[in-house]
């Protein structure tokens, strides 16, 4: 049996990458290749998963921890993957405030089972207006400096650092932040993509697809502020029933939730991303995401037609306590039951991560 390639597609919360993912794959796909994904959580109940399983991809789900801590369960994914399809590809995508993911999950990977997966570049994802911020080339809410620490680790240790949602941008800016981004980190190679355009995603498919990681020194990393910067960002997963009489706008019910929860949260937001899947149809649902504060939320897949009843996947993740978070949530809920709408909240965890101890780590030195 030729060896299965193992694709790991990192960035932080909001980089885009579940996109991405889903246009690898598809294109993957489109030449012939099984593909297997995993996605990965600290919490259950992930708009990821549902996203790309309703686009019709074999999905494993790992919930928490970061892929670091949780590596034999990494593996024991594909393995089932393995078992239940064959994978050509598998396509890992961790959490969004995980580092250090070269030593602890690619190195040991290759060591430990290397007779089984050649292993891509690391491609670590970056939101343009984010990286503005963080490098000083804009102004704008950001986060503290102990949750950028692990902004720019995750950059560090990249081999492929992709500026995602090009077409937000105008050219003089993309120009100006993959310089500052050369400059910054000049170990990793800087591309620019729009998988809204299709612009740059030949070249990126094929580093992914042909490339091999080349070993290099491990990246030094202080736990203690890469825990404390974790320990800073409130995670909030639910599951909320929603229904209606007469049939309501599934749109309109999620800008109204991500509206009301952006206007309750004083502290930055770093991802809010909701899914509606009705309880009847053929299997279309609506999705939308805001990835700032400061930013309009964007409905990325749309229903046309009216529905009575549906649930909703909320994932939001921002630099702000637990509980405020649940509060918010409380508030966007209650402001959508109106006008013959009623919902009910029936799974919801919220929480700050624990700090990383991650199963290996592969030390090379210089």
């Amino acid at each position: 049996m030729s060896k299965a390639r193992y694709i790991m597609i990192g960035g932080f919360l909001g980089a885009g990458k579940t996109t991405a993912v889903a246009a690898l794959a598809q294109r993957l796909a489109g030449l012939g290749q099984r593909v297997g994904l995993i996605t990965n959580d600290q919490g259950s109940e992930l708009v990821d998963t549902a996203m790309l399983r309703a686009k019709g991809f074999e999905t494993e789900e790992i919930v928490g921890g970061c892929f670091c801590c949780r590596f034999n369960t990494l593996t024991d994914a594909a393995k089932r993957l393995t078992e239940s399809t064959r994978p050509d590809v598998f396509i890992a995508e961790p959490v969004g405030s995980c580092t250090d993911l070269v030593a602890t999950v690619t190195y040991p990977l290759r060591r430990i089972y290397g007779d089984s997966f050649t292993v891509a570049p690391l491609s670590v994802l970056v939101d343009p207006v984010r990286a503005e911020r963080v490098l000083g080339l804009a102004e704008g809410a950001q986060f503290s400096s102990k949750v950028t620490y692990i902004f720019r680790k995750q950059l560090e240790e990249a081999d492929i650092i992709v500026i995602t949602k090009t077409d937000t941008i105008d050219e003089a800016r993309l120009a100006r932040l993959r310089a500052a981004l050369a400059a910054a980190f000049p170990k990793s190679e800087v591309l620019a993509i729009s998988v809204r355009n299709g612009t740059g995603l030949d070249t990126w498919f094929s580093r992914m697809t042909t490339g091999e990681q080349a070993e290099r020194p491990t990246m030094a990393v202080d736990y203690a502020l890469y825990a404390e910067g974790e320990a800073l960002l409130g995670w909030l997963n639910a599951t909320i029933q929603v229904s209606g009489v007469p049939a309501f706008d599934a749109d309109m019910i999620l800008k109204t939730l991500a509206g009301e929860m952006q206007r309750a949260l004083s502290g930055e937001i770093a991802h809010l991303k909701m899914t509606l899947n009705p309880d009847s149809g053929l299997g279309d649902i609506a999705a939308i995401n805001l990835v700032r504060s400061d930013f309009v939320p964007e409905l990325s897949l749309r229903l046309e037609a009216p529905i009575e009843s549906a649930q909703i996947i909320l994932n939001c993740r921002a630099e702000a306590a637990p509980e405020d978070i649940r509060d918010a949530l409380h508030e966007a809920v209650a402001a959508i039951q109106n006008g013959g709408i009623s919902a009910k909240i029936e799974h919801l965890e919220f929480f700050r991560p624990g700090k990383p101890e991650p199963t290996h780590r592969d030390l090379i030195s210089a």
